[in-house]
């Protein structure tokens, strides 16, 4: 089989911040926006075009999710405890310095871990944790 991961879905409260965000301080480029208001998907991905995307979504848009659900995630979300994303970069140091310098929540300067990575991790403004590892010779 050849399957490959294509999107990759992170709730949002603000797509206008989570768009910044993504866009200004990542440097991601804008693939997709679509909806209004607070009701927008936008697919944002690493610039140069083909990879996998990491669709901004309304967190619980669904129809079926009762409104219980949404209170749950709504909570889940201020907590930081209901989407994260793991990212990888060749110069961690160089992205971790960018994203502090946006003014974003760290959660963890960047650090070797005893399992064999060097990573570091943050919150968006949604509060989704992302974490980016090193990238090394390996590729890992």
């Amino acid at each position: 089989m050849d399957i490959t991961v294509h999107t990759a879905v992170l709730p949002h409260d603000d797509p206008d911040a989570s768009l910044a965000f993504y866009r200004d301080v990542l440097g991601f480029e804008v693939r997709g926006d679509v909806g209004q208001g607070r009701m927008r998907w936008i697919t944002v991905g690493p610039a140069g075009g083909a990879g996998t995307s990491v669709l901004l979504a309304p967190p619980a848009s669904d129809p079926g999710v009762t409104e219980a659900e949404r209170r749950t995630i709504a909570e889940m979300m201020a907590k930081g405890t209901y989407g994260w994303i793991l990212l990888a970069a060749p110069d961690l140091d160089a992205v971790f310095e960018k994203v502090q310098a946006g003014g974003t929540e760290v959660v963890q300067e960047p650090i070797e871990q005893p399992y064999g990575i060097r990573d570091c991790a943050f919150r968006d403004p949604a509060g989704n944790l992302i974490r980016i590892q090193e990238l090394r010779g390996s590729g890992v």
